[in-house]
Order: C-alpha cells, then sequence, then structure tokens
C-alpha cells in the first residue's frame, strides 16, 4: 500500500490485484469541496479472466481515483448520538458526498460477490502463482492510513471497518446495513438455477403494520438468550442435550417463539409440536432454575415405545424421533413435498450416482434426508473434511448389487458415489462412534478417536453440481459462497464408554458459548468447543435462500381451519333458522 501518484492507474490496476488473490486497496474519489478521507475498499479478487480485466478497466474509467483528505477536526463536528464511532459519523448524513461513498462501496461489494466464485474446468484460464499479501497483518494498513491521512478502511468481503484514530475494528450501522443490502442482492442475481429455471425471491425486510405494533404494546418481553439447564429425569441426558442443540436452533427458535404454534390452542393429543412451544416458552423464560421437561419425555414414550424406560439412550436416535414427531404434529405437514418446520429447517437431498465401467451409463437416484452420518477411521485422518471426502469418494459394487440397464447384463464392474444435491439450511452431522459388527449387542464397541472440526464449513466441494463436470470444458459456477457456507451453533458430546457413559453439550448464541451439562450451565468459548470429543456437530447456513412463491404449510393450515370454521357456523346458523322455522310452523 505505498503512496501511488494521480496519474498511476496502470500501476492501480495491478496493485488492485486483478489476477492476484490478494487484499488490495480501492481508493474513492470525492469531491474536493469535501477533501474528505478516501474510503479504502479492499476486496479479495480470485484468478480472472479477459472478461473481467475489461469490467475493472471500466470501473476504473468511470471513476477516478484521486486522494483527497478530509479535515479530521470537521468530521468530529458531525458525531451523531447513536453511538457510532465519532471519526466516520459523517458516513450517516444526507451529504452528496456521504451518499457518493456508499453508493461506490455497493459496486465494490458487489463485484467482489460476483467475482469470489469457485470456477470448475475454466477453458483457458490463466495459471499465475500469486503472491500472499498480508494487508491486515504487520501494521501494513495503519501504517498507509497514517502515510495517506486517511481516516478509516473497509473490507469489502467482510464488511470490517477498521478506524486509524480508534486503532480498532469498530461497527458501524449504516455501513453494515449497506453491505448486507449490497451483498444480499448481488446474491440473490446468482442464483436462478435452485428452484428450476426461477430468480430467488428477494429478501424483504420486515416493516410493522399498525396491527403488528398494537399487538406488541401488549407482548411481553423475554431474554434474548436461553441459559436454562434441564433436569436429569433418570438417565436423560441423551434428551437434554437434543433439547438444548434444538433450542439454540435459530430457525426453530424463530418459528416456536413466533406463535407458529401454540400449545394453548391446538387440539391434538399427544403433541410434539405442544411440547417443543411449551420447552421454549420455559427456557426463554426469566426463570434460570433447572427445568424438567417432563410432559416432553411422556410424549416421547408414548410416540416412540423403543425409546421409552429408564435405560440408557442414543442421542441420535432420539433426535431423529423427534424430528419425526415434530413433523407429524405440526400443521399442514404431508408426506410429500412437505414444507413443515421440520423439511424446511433439516430437510436436503442426496444423489447416488452408479456408473457402469464397461459402457459409462450413469444411474442417478435422489432420496431425501435429514442429517448426514459420517464414519470414523481408527488409523486414518478424522477431520470433518476428510470425513465428507471419504463419503462422497466412489466405491466398487459387487457383481451381484448393480445390473446395468443400457449393457442388459450384470456388470462386474461399477462404482456409486454419493454427493448432496440439495443443501438444507441447518446441517446435521453424527460420528459413528458406536460400532456394531455383528448383530450381537455385546460386541460393540466405541471409537474413541478424536474428531477435529472447523468453526465454519463450506460445503460446495462436496455437492452434486460442486461435483459435476461440465461437457466441453465449458465453465461451471457453483454460485456465490454465501449459498454453501455455514457456521458451527451446537456440539453433542459422548463421554465414557459405551454402556455407562454420559452426552453434554456446548451450544452458541452469537458468539458466546455455553456448556450445558443437565442442570450445570457454564460459560465457554469457542475453543474449547472445538476441542471436545463430538458426536454430533450442528451448522447453519450462514445466508439463507428465499423458496419462490411457496407459503409455509401452518399458513396454508391456518387458511382451511378458517373457512373450515365459517362453514361450520353457517351450518349451525342454518341449523337454528330451520328450528326457529320449526317452531313457528308448530304454533301455527
Amino acid at each position: 500500500m505505498a503512496r501511488r501518484g494521480r496519474d498511476d492507474k496502470f500501476k492501480l490496476g495491478q496493485r488492485m490485484g486483478f489476477v492476484t488473490p490478494v487484499t488490495h486497496p480501492l481508493q474513492l474519489n470525492l469531491s474536493p469541496g469535501l477533501r474528505a478521507s478516501a474510503l479504502v475498499l479492499c476486496i479479495t479478487p480470485v484468478l480472472t479472466s479477459g472478461r473481467s480485466w475489461k469490467y475493472l478497466a471500466g470501473l476504473l474509467k468511470k471513476h477516478t481515483y484521486t486522494q483527497y483528505y478530509y479535515n479530521r477536526a470537521n468530521a468530529s463536528r458531525d458525531i451523531n448520538m447513536t453511538g457510532h464511532c465519532s471519526h466516520i459519523a459523517f458516513i450517516s448524513g444526507e451529504s452528496d458526498e456521504a451518499k457518493q461513498i456508499l453508493e461506490k462501496f455497493k459496486i465494490v461489494v458487489r463485484w467482489s460477490v460476483n467475482r469470489y466464485q469457485i470456477p470448475k474446468n475454466t477453458a483457458k484460464r490463466r495459471r499465475i502463482s500469486s503472491p500472499s499479501c498480508g494487508c491486515w497483518t504487520g501494521g501494513h494498513v495503519t501504517q498507509h492510513l497514517e502515510e495517506e491521512e486517511h481516516g478509516f478502511c473497509i473490507d469489502a468481503k467482510t464488511g470490517s471497518v477498521f478506524c486509524l484514530q480508534c486503532n480498532d475494528f469498530i461497527f458501524d450501522t449504516t455501513l453494515h446495513e449497506v453491505y448486507l443490502s449490497a451483498l444480499i442482492s448481488a446474491e440473490e442475481r446468482q442464483t436462478k438455477f435452485q428452484v428450476s429455471k426461477k430468480p430467488r425471491e428477494a429478501f424483504k425486510p420486515w416493516v410493522p403494520t399498525e396491527k403488528d405494533l398494537a399487538a406488541l404494546e401488549g407482548a411481553v418481553t423475554i431474554p434474548c438468550q436461553g441459559r436454562r439447564g434441564l433436569l436429569n429425569l433418570g438417565q436423560t441426558c441423551f434428551l437434554n442435550v437434543v433439547l438444548q442443540c434444538f433450542a439454540h436452533n435459530p430457525l426453530l427458535r424463530n418459528y416456536f417463539l413466533g406463535d407458529k404454534h401454540n400449545w394453548r390452542q391446538c387440539k391434538s393429543e399427544n403433541c410434539t409440536c405442544c411440547e417443543m412451544d411449551k420447552l421454549f416458552s420455559e427456557i426463554y423464560s426469566e426463570d434460570s432454575t433447572p427445568f424438567g421437561p417432563i410432559s416432553f419425555l411422556a410424549t416421547t414414550w408414548r410416540a416412540s415405545a423403543e425409546l421409552s424406560g429408564y435405560a440408557q439412550q442414543d442421542a441420535h436416535e432420539f433426535f431423529i424421533s423427534a424430528l419425526n414427531q415434530i413433523h407429524t404434529t405440526s400443521r399442514g405437514s404431508t408426506n410429500v413435498s412437505c414444507n413443515c418446520i421440520i423439511h424446511s429447517t433439516f430437510a436436503g437431498q442426496l444423489q447416488s450416482d452408479v456408473k457402469c465401467e464397461r459402457c459409462s451409463n450413469v444411474t442417478s437416484t435422489v432420496d431425501p434426508m435429514l442429517d448426514i452420518s459420517l464414519e470414523l477411521k481408527g488409523n486414518s485422518e478424522n477431520t470433518l473434511a476428510a470425513c465428507l471426502r471419504r463419503f462422497t469418494q466412489p466405491e466398487k459394487l459387487g457383481a451381484k448389487e448393480y445390473s446395468c440397464a443400457k449393457c442388459g447384463k450384470g456388470s462386474q464392474e461399477a462404482s456409486k458415489r454419493l454427493s448432496i444435491r440439495k443443501l438444507p439450511p441447518v446441517l446435521s452431522f453424527q460420528f459413528k462412534r458406536f460400532e456394531h459388527k455383528t448383530s450381537d449387542k455385546n460386541s460393540a464397541r466405541k471409537i474413541e478417536v478424536p474428531i477435529r472440526f472447523p468453526a465454519s464449513v463450506n460445503m460446495a466441494p462436496y455437492t452434486t453440481l460442486g461435483m459435476t463436470k461440465p461437457e466441453k470444458e465449458t465453465v461451471a459456477h457453483t454460485g456465490p459462497d454465501g449459498m454453501y457456507e455455514y457456521d458451527l451453533f451446537a456440539v453433542i458430546n459422548h463421554e465414557g464408554k459405551l454402556n455407562n457413559g454420559h452426552y453434554t453439550n456446548y451450544a452458541r448464541y452469537q458468539d458466546e458459548w455455553c456448556r450445558f451439562d443437565d442442570d450445570k450451565v457454564i460459560p465457554s468459548n469457542l475453543g474449547a468447543c472445538l476441542n471436545s470429543a463430538a458426536y454430533m456437530c450442528f451448522y447453519v447456513k450462514r445466508h439463507l435462500d428465499y423458496k419462490p412463491h411457496m407459503t409455509p404449510t401452518y399458513i396454508l393450515a391456518r387458511e382451511t381451519e378458517a373457512v373450515r370454521e365459517k362453514e361450520l357456523e353457517r351450518e349451525k346458523e342454518a341449523a337454528r333458522m330451520k328450528e326457529v322455522d320449526d317452531d313457528l310452523l308448530g304454533m301455527i
């Protein structure tokens, strides 16, 4: 980030790194009247083609990247009272210069999203060995800001803002909202292939109506974090850890705390959705004493006989059973193409491709999934990425396992490969720690090997689209990274042996972690979570995508019930009028 002259546009284009994956500054031209601190937008380009060179050349011609300076004493006068950093308070104003900065910030964020793709098999793409440059390390950014008298800089990929006078990263509401708006709008235009050929439905922020505001006036404020322990009701730690993961699942939390299912209005018996509604009401209440999920346990026993009793149970078995029961008792749930809260949250699709090695015929089948079970190897690398690679690697099939429809004969050589066709909003991974080599339960053993898993994971390499080789060496983009980035929010651990073990779990709210051991809730951190002996991991998609023109089942159920109630009222009114007419005829 050395000093640049006004006429060094060619060097600017080089140093912006349009062929190198390096962080570089993009300075904005401001009017001489403002003489403002140029907003430094740091972008992270990737290997690019000639088309991107033309795009960026046009961008350079469109905007003259000239340096102007801002009198910081004037900046301090425009301090707002919203808690923003006073050194960049002018950015929230209504001046033309502030609007100019924000508009150019949007341009670079959109460009960063459009270029930060994962291209596969790009035809005639140049292979350039790029140097690495750590602009955020070694005081590089600070030195440049001081030399050029810039007040702050922004990373266009993450939206992070660094203030020179504060000498720290800061949070500014205006810049954050502009960054999210530009990021989401750019990603929405990149995801037309997700649902047929229809574009992704545009995000619409919630604006409360007069009816909503009236309802909110009488609403009871509840804590935003659920840090309430659960009592062990007799070897029910398997139930407690799963319920804590449910409670910290942001999609389930928003659904049940949003009164999408109200147990006081539900008329069903043994309703697991009602138990979930009660659970969220208790965990997110002001009461901090441990809660005993007695009715939830009783409902589980009535719904699943194999989980009844006080014997030790498997947390993964209860997790799958609970998902099925919540789905069954959800309003408007169906057996085909269901979009209830469970399928909207956990449901994805696995694609199985069987290839005949004799004629290269490929037979594909698609199956639904609610979670992914991964095998652990005693003598192999055990990371989440390694387990996923093994899960998606081709495997040879036996001679009697496959018969090719094209050859018409039993193929002696065939391979099968799994891939994720559709990613769910919440990914659930189970590591197979309990090995059963025979039907005899006494021969079961626990695999004690440690497993390393990250705080965030990109699932693009394991998807069907990411594994498909395009024909004729055309460019195949898997779409923006936001579609595949997942963040860890809960982990279930199993401690001890197979027959006398104990379940605990970690869960996150925003950036704060806690460790839950039945009724004990202990503040923790991400490092302790990542070093734990994981049995199940839960990841939530960083940016949710919206299915176009789809109405949730609970809304359809409410509409159907409202129509049915009106019909019943009309029938009752007709019956009452008939009784009145009969009475009048009897009197006559």
